[in-house]
């Protein structure tokens, strides 16, 4: 398990192990969460990164027919 100690200024560095780990970049920007004394960072990812996730996701079953508009 990687650690990393927080400076006087609330300041952390990622552990090499971690970044190598996950696809993040110099500059990029992430989502602070907090929820329950758990702090997770999340990386944004371009939109154009996200273009075809979806793709041969189940769309039948979701709702039933009588709750459509």
């Amino acid at each position: 398990m990687a650690t990393a100690t927080i400076s006087s200024k609330y300041q952390f560095v990622i552990p090499k192990q971690i970044w190598q780990e996950v696809p993040i970049r110099i500059g990029q920007t992430v989502q602070v969460l907090a929820k329950g004394g758990i702090i997770t960072l999340v990386p944004d990812r371009p939109l154009a990164e996200l273009r075809g996730f979806l793709r041969g996701m189940k769309t039948e079953g979701f709702r039933e027919k009588v709750d459509r508009v």
